[in-house]
């Protein structure tokens, strides 16, 4: 029985609009439950890719999972779970097929049930193969019809397609965080313009850093504001010539003379015959960690003054502009940079601060 332009109302667009709610598919759950007049709706879902294996349980009705706690029986799912991981995708089983050649089995899962106060069971198992595996269940003190089967058979597939939207929103979020800690951790953050240099998106830390150092507010759809004339120039006749060739290679700006500040500006849409939005990357400028010698001394098994040392090395100091800020004597100091040199494999000052451009040390 194919679904009626009702059940797509009442059913299909809540459960694609679902992911948005919170507790999710909570309007499509409690409607199909009053649809099928069931005790207990509920969709358990696991996902098993690289964003972890994680499972949430949603459900409309009775809770099953606290009244089974409550009355000190198995709970309904985890008890029989190596029977549902078994169930063949997108086909209905009722209650006698969960256990269709172990009748000893099947008693137990009818008194289970019924120890929960329910007499019948329908569940369906949807799968994408790879990123996450689900179970639909519907559960009533009375016997299911064939109806219910139907309707759940019907929902399987739209109810896998809306699954795996949100494991993709869920990886898109993940990979969106990962960038975003990394680009910060760097030292690095980004603004992205329209073709008519107006401002689109920008990263919290650059936002920060421009209103404290540039005196002005970036704000979304208006030009940056806080350049002088030339640079404005510059950055147009820039994002004018990526927005010609999108497949040209980045281009430097320098944005501001005090505080210095760079950008890196490329097209987002490089290989693509619609030029989109400019992409600008802003290298932040920053100290360097507190903790980032404690980070060089744990992997490259250095004394705590000697990371030290090489900490204020990279920082842009001299020798003895180091000892002076660590309180040593000039001697100590080119004792110490000797020994770093060698424990190092560096050849001098210049490979020093490359190595520890190159290290964990100088990520915030």
């Amino acid at each position: 029985m194919a679904l009626t332009s009702t059940d797509e109302t009442d059913l299909i667009l809540p459960l694609f609009t679902g992911m948005q709610e919170n507790p999710r598919f909570a309007t499509f759950l409690e409607r199909l439950r009053r649809r099928t007049d069931a005790n207990h709706i509920g969709l358990i879902h696991h996902t098993h890719d690289w964003t972890g294996g994680r499972k949430s349980t949603y459900f409309a009705g009775e809770n099953l999972s606290r009244r089974a706690a409550e009355t000190n029986s198995p709970d309904p799912f985890e008890t029989d779970r190596a029977l549902f991981e078994q169930l063949r995708p997108n086909r209905v089983y009722s209650l006698s097929e969960l256990v269709e050649h172990d009748p000893v089995a099947r008693a137990a899962r009818a008194r289970r049930m019924a120890n929960l106060g329910l007499a019948d069971e329908r569940v369906v198992r949807i799968t994408d193969g790879d990123s996450f595996t689900a179970w639909l269940m519907l559960a009533r003190a009375k016997p299911c019809s064939a109806a219910d089967s139907a309707l759940l058979s019907n929902l399987a597939p739209y109810v896998g397609i809306a699954l795996g939207n949100l494991v993709a929103a869920e990886r898109d979020r993940l990979l969106a965080r990962i960038n975003a800690l990394s680009l910060a951790r760097a030292g690095r953050g980004w603004m992205t313009f329209d073709l008519d240099q107006r401002l689109t998106a920008i990263d919290p830390e650059t936002a920060t850093y421009w209103e404290a150092h540039c005196g002005t507010e970036p704000r979304i759809g208006e030009r940056l504001r806080g350049l002088d004339q030339g640079t404005d120039r510059e950055l147009a006749a820039a994002m004018a010539d990526l927005a010609d060739d999108p497949g040209r290679p980045a281009r430097a700006v320098l944005l501001r003379q005090v505080p210095r500040m760079e950008a890196l500006l490329m097209a987002m849409d490089a290989g693509s015959e619609d030029p989109g939005d400019i992409l600008a990357l802003v290298p932040l400028p920053r100290e360097l960690p507190a903790d980032g010698a404690a980070r060089l001394a744990q992997v490259h098994d250095l004394p705590p003054r000697e990371a030290e040392l090489a900490m204020e090395l990279a920082g842009g100091h001299s020798i003895a502009e180091s000892a002076e800020r660590m309180g040593l004597t000039l001697e100590t100091a080119r004792n110490y940079s000797k020994r770093l040199y060698a424990k190092l494999g560096v050849r001098g000052q210049a490979e020093l601060v490359r190595l520890v451009y190159e290290s964990t040390a100088v990520l915030a």
